[in-house]
């Protein structure tokens, strides 16, 4: 890797991975368009998105000046909505087979318990789908027994004889209720089930289950999409930019340690190429490095963190309770070595870089603060993220001399720290 760039980036290329989510990547376009417009106007600089006139995957450029100088940024998303997608093709019986499977894994293993130690947001975010989903079902199974008490009311009151409580009518009622009582449970599950994109606890549960059902090893599917992503940043480290930026959102982040771990284990790092810099934001990395089989990515955890060849930066917030805000994720997961230089933990402050009036806002809306870090603060510090990702310093001389967060958490705290399958 050539030594960081003193002269300011007038060309980045960014790839962004987005976490477990099965929409269109156009939603982070338009994200980016309307935050970076008030950030900019907030802050005093000029951003101006288009459409990329590039081939490769869904993206946008940007044109920016910051500081007296023009940046120009092509953006790429690196999908994997439709593997996404494909997770939670499951019915209403195979989700809740999905629940089972999914709180055993976490609960057997102690990964639960563990993770419950470094910060309780994400595990109440986690169990959120388990008890809600379960919610779910017992009000079902209550409308079933209603349906089908009334159900058998209703003919006994109809067909009985005065004299007669019980008759072979009595007994077919009890049987033809069931099977109309099935009907409206089920009926009443498609109905919530239906509602899911303002419930959110069909897709919570698909996102735990999809990491848990292999232990925290990859989905053969996923493996072959991340080497694609690899192959992609390789090639982009080979042209006329200044600085290539990977940024790794919620479940991105883990995924981007072991894209960026296979990049450089396989020495597709060109001698005088650009600067290679990573962003984690919102990172989840402990829910799935402190399961039994992610063997992998405990290894990737444990070389990045020594490697001169990148600048690592992870930013996450406590008011962020989806996050494992300020824990290293190589440290708590219990692979950290003794010369490990990265990641830098920041906080990304949200009770300080946002106004009273916007956090008193946001504050219970826990899944849009889960992507603050992708939008405008109107009391900035440090951390702005189309500075980052459009102005003209890298990664790393933007933090050359920012402390990590006081408050970060190091405690290894994982019980599994194989890192050999």
């Amino acid at each position: 890797m050539s030594s960081p760039t003193q002269a300011p980036v007038t060309r980045r290329r960014v790839f962004y991975l987005p976490g477990y989510d099965p929409i269109h990547p156009r939603r982070y376009r338009e994200l980016y368009r309307k935050e970076g417009a008030e950030q900019a106007g907030l802050s005093g600089y000029d951003l101006a998105l288009s459409a990329r006139t590039s081939e490769g995957r869904y993206g946008w450029q940007v044109d920016a000046y910051i500081d007296g100088h023009d940046i120009h940024t092509e953006f790429d998303v690196l999908v994997w909505s439709d593997i996404v997608r494909d997770s939670m093709e499951r019915g209403i019986a195979g989700t809740y087979l999905q629940l089972i499977r999914t709180a055993w894994t976490y609960i057997a293993s102690g990964a639960l318990f563990r993770l419950m130690r470094l910060r309780k947001g994400p595990v109440i975010a986690a169990l959120y789908p388990v008890g809600f989903l379960l919610v779910q079902l017992a009000l079902a199974l209550l409308l079933a027994f209603g349906v089908w008490y009334g159900f058998v009311a209703g003919w006994e009151a109809l067909f009985r004889k005065p004299d007669q409580w019980f008759s072979d009518g009595f007994t077919f009622a009890i049987y033809a209720g069931i099977p109309i009582s099935l009907v409206a449970a089920y009926l009443l599950l498609r109905w919530f089930k239906a509602r899911d994109n303002k419930l959110f606890a069909y897709y919570l549960m698909h996102d735990y289950a999809y990491s848990a059902q292999s232990k925290g090893a990859n989905p053969p599917e996923l493996e072959a999409r991340m080497a694609e992503f690899t192959t992609e940043i390789a090639a982009a480290l080979t042209t006329d930019v200044d600085e290539v930026l990977v940024v790794g959102h919620s479940s991105g982040a883990h995924l981007g340690v072991s894209i960026l771990a296979d990049l450089i284990r396989a020495g597709r790092m060109p001698e005088n190429g650009p600067t290679l810099s990573f962003l984690t934001l919102g990172q989840v990395v402990p829910m799935v490095s402190f399961l039994k089989d992610a063997h992998r990515l405990r290894a990737d955890l444990h070389y990045l963190s020594t490697r001169e060849e990148l600048a690592w930066v992870d930013v996450t917030a406590p008011g962020d309770g989806c996050a494992f805000a300020l824990c290293d994720p190589v440290a708590v997961s219990g692979v950290a070595p003794e010369n490990q230089r990265w990641p830098l933990i920041l906080s990304a402050a949200f009770t300080q870089t946002l106004s009273p009036e916007r956090w008193k806002a946001l504050r219970w809306r826990f899944f849009r603060l889960h992507f603050q870090y992708l939008c405008a603060f109107d009391r900035p510090g440090d951390y702005d993220y189309f500075q980052i990702t459009a102005g003209p310093q890298t990664l790393g001389e933007r933090y050359a001399d920012r402390a990590p967060s006081p408050s970060r958490i190091t405690r290894a705290t994982s019980r599994f720290t194989s890192m050999a399958a």
